[in-house]
């Protein structure tokens, strides 16, 4: 999957008028991620493939943010990268980059972006974007520094056209986790499930390391370390220390979006529906974590 917004009302950072930013549009294909957003921003519009999108037809804008599909070069996979065709999408945004010409770029994607291929990959990423003419900055960064109670790595690249304004997005000082005092994401419930686990108190961080048992026998530690996955198997501990799957709702609180925010959807014709929990955990897990995001973007426009 890859994702684009695009963002115009940006220019003007010296006279403090970034403040001014509105999305244009955005693109996306997965028809849950699109009826959820559609939900939340009925008057943007969707450019739909990214393939297929023709970069003169689209409307002058300021700020491309956009990532490229990470299991081409995550360690969790088998790390084709550019042999993969989903690697390949990251040279779609490259080719809308070079005609439509943002004044900034944010990108994100996977810590073994980095390390894949002995680092040629990434050294293709920066080289491609250098030769279209973007000064380049950036930084891995992890969610659970941000009030979130996941280890969530991504690399994140800040470009802005060469000669102009450049803003000083990093370094960020991330927060030692046992330093953040926000609430916690797991739910405040116990309930009863129907292989007899119950739900954490809130405030319990783990770091559960999976024997081969199918996530039946986990070793339960403090910290937090959660890592969510777009297949939703991402567990917490009973108070009898098994485990249990999460909810849609704690991952919606893993990655900082509000409650709620992936229940539902709209269709084309305008109508409400509900989203499966299966969707729900997909598009949670394909998503980037809030407030990460909204810090990097804060530092470009403030």
């Amino acid at each position: 999957m890859t994702y684009l917004s695009l963002f115009s009302g940006i220019g003007g950072f010296e006279r403090g008028i970034g403040k001014r930013a509105r999305c244009i549009g955005y693109s996306e294909i997965d028809p849950y991620a699109i009826s959820i957003y559609r939900s939340h921003f009925p008057d943007h519009k969707n450019y739909g493939d990214v393939t297929k999108i023709k970069p003169e037809d689209l409307p002058a804008f300021d700020l491309l943010v956009g990532g490229f599909p990470c299991q081409a070069f995550s360690i969790a996979g088998k790390r084709k990268g550019f042999n993969d065709s989903r690697g390949n999408l990251f040279f779609e945004i490259a080719r809308i980059v070079e005609h439509c010409r943002p004044r900034f770029l944010l990108l994100e994607n996977v810590k073994g972006l980095l390390s894949h291929n002995e680092g040629k990959t990434f050294a293709t990423v920066i080289s491609t974007l250098d030769e279209l003419g973007y000064d380049l900055q950036w930084q891995v960064l992890d969610s659970k520094n941000f009030g979130l109670a996941q280890n969530r790595q991504r690399v994140y690249i800040v470009g802005n056209i060469r000669g102009t304004y450049r803003p000083e997005v990093f370094p960020i000082r991330e927060t030692r986790a046992k330093d953040i005092v926000q609430g916690h994401p797991v739910v405040a419930v116990r309930e009863a499930t129907s292989v007899g686990y119950a739900v954490a108190a809130v405030g319990d961080g783990v770091d559960i390391s999976f024997p081969n048992s199918k996530y039946r026998r986990g070793r339960v530690a403090k910290g937090l370390s959660h890592t969510l996955t777009t297949r939703g198997e991402v567990f917490t501990p009973a108070s009898d220390g098994r485990l249990r799957r999460l909810t849609p709702l704690e991952c919606e609180r893993l990655q900082g979006f509000p409650d709620g925010w992936t229940e539902r959807g709209v269709d084309e014709n305008g109508n409400t529906k509900r989203i499966s929990d299966g969707q729900r955990y997909k598009c949670l897990g394909n998503a980037v974590s809030v407030p990460v995001v909204k810090q990097i973007i804060s530092r470009i426009i403030e």
